[in-house]
């Protein structure tokens, strides 16, 4: 694993005053920015997470979902970090991206695609082996004659909308999409190769919404076991309920958020109470630094104002890069040995921290979120202080912010 540190000028320059010395006695151990700034993924934390996660679980296969670009972390690094780690399936949302792994080489696993819109380009990922799900009889149809174009059998995950009312078929809807299965099985362009269905509030731990849509999924799953179909694999389970209902893991759980060391029940369970450990840290080094009076104000609409002589840096990073603009005088930032928090509204390629009187210069490295355990924020603290999700901090971190491997292969 990369420990190594980027010296900043303030201790090339062999500034070691209390105040200098004690920020680098605080400063969290994980290697500077060695740019403007990057993100940097932990390898080892996804593939011990996976890990983790198949001890928890014992029986059931895992499906590591690595949609939207491995939540962030990257595609293909983040699924062959959970291949590693002993997933034997991964989870996308669209084809392409189930598309790009095959690309690069990722053949042994399975690999379940299931978000699509009529007229989907079926046909090379049937060819390429990627599983793939059906919410209705019209798409079933669309995969088998898909299948039949490309001489092969498509493997189908039938999904039942068991009280999410988003994706899948309703229950009216369900022994339509059965018949269809059945008749395309028949034929030989379809195996029904899963049964499945999602969970709407599985991160409220004793939400009753939960066992309601447990029974109507075993409901769903015995009508089609009655009429004929044998599927491979039954799933239910998200992250939460991975962690946290095992009446829901039947033959394979699909954990995603927990696969990158966060935790989908943090109101409960902080990630090192249930063995994760977070992959991605965020860090950008100080652009610039400047003294200013008091009573000036900073960042677009002067959203904030100093209440005395102090000193502001500039962070190169803002709503382009991911940064929520919600974060604006609320986000909080390790820098200079200390927590800070966003000095006024963020921009859309910057933002700036009030440093008072410590003493930083330009390059010295600031830490948006990472593990916390040494004292920087972690990518639930920036859900908690912007109103939103850890899933949405990790994801949305911009392309134009480097991703820096450590911990394995990229």
């Amino acid at each position: 694993m990369d420990t190594g540190r980027t010296q900043s000028p303030r201790a090339a320059a062999g500034r070691q005053g209390a105040d200098g010395a004690a920020a680098c006695a605080a400063a969290p151990e994980h290697g500077s920015a060695t740019g403007r700034a990057e993100a940097r993924i932990d390898l080892a934390a996804i593939r011990a997470n996976v890990e983790a996660i198949r001890g928890r679980v014992g029986g059931p296969a895992v499906l590591a979902v690595v949609k939207a670009d491995g939540y962030g972390h990257g595609l293909v690094p983040a699924a062959r970090a959970a291949v590693d780690g002993g997933a034997g399936w991964l989870g996308v949302a669209t084809v392409e991206e189930a598309l790009a792994l095959r690309a690069a080489g990722l053949t042994a696993p399975r690999i379940l695609s299931w978000l699509a819109a009529p007229g989907e380009r079926w046909q090379p990922a049937v060819a390429a082996g990627v599983d793939v799900a059906a919410y209705s009889a019209w798409q079933l149809n669309e995969i088998a004659e898909a299948a039949e174009h490309a001489d092969t059998t498509a493997q189908v995950h039938l999904k039942i909308d068991s009280g999410l009312n988003r994706g899948g078929a309703g229950r009216k809807d369900w022994p339509a999409l059965i018949d269809a299965a059945l008749s395309a099985e028949a034929e030989g362009t379809v195996r029904v190769a899963g049964i499945w269905s999602h969970l709407a509030c599985a991160d409220e731990l004793g939400h009753p919404s939960v066992d309601r849509q447990l029974a109507v999924f075993e409901e769903a799953v015995a009508f089609a076991e009655r009429v004929g179909v044998r599927p491979e694999v039954r799933h239910l389970a998200n992250s939460a309920a991975t962690l946290t209902r095992p009446d829901t893991h039947f033959d394979l759980v699909r954990p995603g958020l927990a696969v990158y060391g966060l935790s989908p029940v943090p109101e409960v369970s902080s990630p090192e109470e249930l063995g994760l450990v977070p992959a991605m840290s965020v860090r950008a080094r100080l652009a610039l630094v400047k003294r200013v009076p008091a009573g000036e104000g900073v960042s677009y609409g002067h959203r904030y104002v100093t209440s005395a002589e102090t000193t502001l840096g500039l962070v190169p990073l803002g709503y382009a890069d991911g940064v929520p603009r919600a974060a604006s005088n609320v986000g909080p930032v390790w820098a200079g040995g200390r927590r800070r928090t966003i000095a006024g509204t963020v921009c859309m390629d910057q933002f700036v921290l009030d440093l008072g009187d410590d003493a930083t210069v330009a390059g010295d490295e600031v830490i948006l979120f990472g593990t916390g355990t040494s004292g920087e924020p972690t990518a639930q603290d920036w859900a908690d202080a912007t109103g939103t999700i850890s899933w949405e901090i990790v994801t949305r971190v911009g392309a134009r912010v480097p991703r820096h491997y450590v911990g394995g292969r990229a």
